[in-house]
């Protein structure tokens, strides 16, 4: 089953580690706090537009580009299972 928030999650770790960044540095830059960030990165919370906003800002990469490789991730994992439907869960 898809979890879209962990699909996000990645993404935003994979962006952040590829900018050779700490929870730290990104979690002060979008003025959230370092556990909160830590629980989106890995699924756990379901960050809102604001706050994932607030995320790319600190990373300096556009919210349309990090929603656009998330949806590519998505619709290749529908596709190599499409019997399995994709499932936003609750924060």
């Amino acid at each position: 089953m898809i979890v879209l928030r962990q699909v996000i999650g990645d993404e935003l770790r994979r962006r952040r580690q590829d900018q050779g960044r700490t929870l730290r540095d990104v979690s002060g830059a979008a003025a959230v706090s370092l556990g909160y960030l830590s629980e989106v990165e890995r699924g756990q919370k379901e960050a809102s537009s604001e706050l994932l906003a607030a995320i790319c800002d600190a990373l300096e990469v556009s919210l349309a580009d990090v929603l656009a490789s998330v949806s590519t991730q998505v619709a290749e994992a529908e596709s190599a299972s499409p019997v399995r439907p994709l499932v936003l869960a609750p924060a």
